[in-house]
């Protein structure tokens, strides 16, 4: 491997480290709204007057409902206790009753939790007869949705940018290469080699670039995420193996992809030189 390969490794692999971490940006940012939305508490307040076979009946069919993430029965005991805990004072101390009422706190699926699809979602549980309030923070799943929305545009342009620029960088690599040796391809031409023959090494070299380059930046980037992952374990609840799944091809397809093109039409450009033109580059 001469130096010139190793130095368009490098700055290939470099390249590809960009382009693999906003692939990761943009895909992390979409499991960490799924994950923000998913997250949302609303609380199901029961009448008082059903027993444990209504309870449990009732559990079963909202959690069949397509819009529920997860359910969980809040006892009135167990209520209390958390406000117990919570605040440091027991209220039926100076209330002499248990104020709280026997709840579900449901999380609802990301694609429901849109203004809409949640005010449809609570007019239906309210109609209930047994549901004697819903509750949930309206403001704040306002508030997501819209900073996702914003964030989410922010991040399709800071991709496209960047994807512009890494093209940009890895053809001048790739065409420094090609460049070194256009008296090579014009030395080629005068003995009759055809242009795909000419083609083949580069190409085969282009394809060994991506590669190398493609696994160095994969590696780079995992470390990286690996190092991330053992400081802040929680990261794992929105980079999980899918999202490196797909940095991982990512990275190679763009490798391949835009290594192949740069080599293909920088090597035509020298290929329809003539031999004067040449010392003009």
């Amino acid at each position: 491997m001469n130096t010139q390969f190793t130095t368009s490794c490098i700055s290939t692999t470099l390249v590809l480290v960009l382009l693999g971490t906003i692939v990761l940006f943009v895909f992390t940012a979409r499991n960490l709204s799924v994950y923000m939305r998913e997250n949302i508490n609303v609380s199901i307040l029961l009448s008082d007057d059903m027993d444990g076979n209504e309870i449990a009946g009732m559990e079963k069919e909202i959690a069949n409902k397509p819009y529920i993430k997860n359910i969980e029965y809040i006892s009135k005991e167990q209520a209390i206790e958390e406000e117990c805990k919570a605040m440091g004072t027991d209220p039926m101390e100076f209330l002499g009753y248990n104020p709280f009422t026997a709840s579900f706190e449901i999380n609802i699926n990301a694609d429901y939790s849109d203004r809409d699809s949640m005010a449809v979602i609570v007019n239906g549980l309210k109609n209930d007869s047994r549901v004697v309030d819903v509750i949930y923070q309206k403001e704040l799943i306002d508030s997501v949705n819209r900073n996702i929305g914003k964030a989410s545009i922010i991040l399709l342009v800071i991709a496209a940018l960047f994807t512009y620029i890494s093209f940009a960088l890895i053809h001048n690599t790739v065409r420094m290469s090609i460049f070194s040796h256009r008296f090579i391809i014009n030395t080629m031409k005068l003995v009759g080699a055809n242009w795909g023959f000419i083609r083949r090494p580069f190409l085969r070299d282009a394809f060994f670039l991506a590669i190398i380059s493609s696994v160095a930046a994969d590696g780079i980037i995992f470390a990286g995420l690996h190092g991330l992952q053992k400081y802040e374990p929680e990261i794992n609840a929105v980079i999980n193996t899918n999202v490196i799944g797909v940095v991982s091809v990512s990275v190679l397809l763009f490798g391949l992809i835009i290594t192949f093109i740069c080599t293909y039409f920088s090597l035509n450009k020298f290929l329809r030189m003539n031999s004067n033109e040449l010392y003009y580059v």
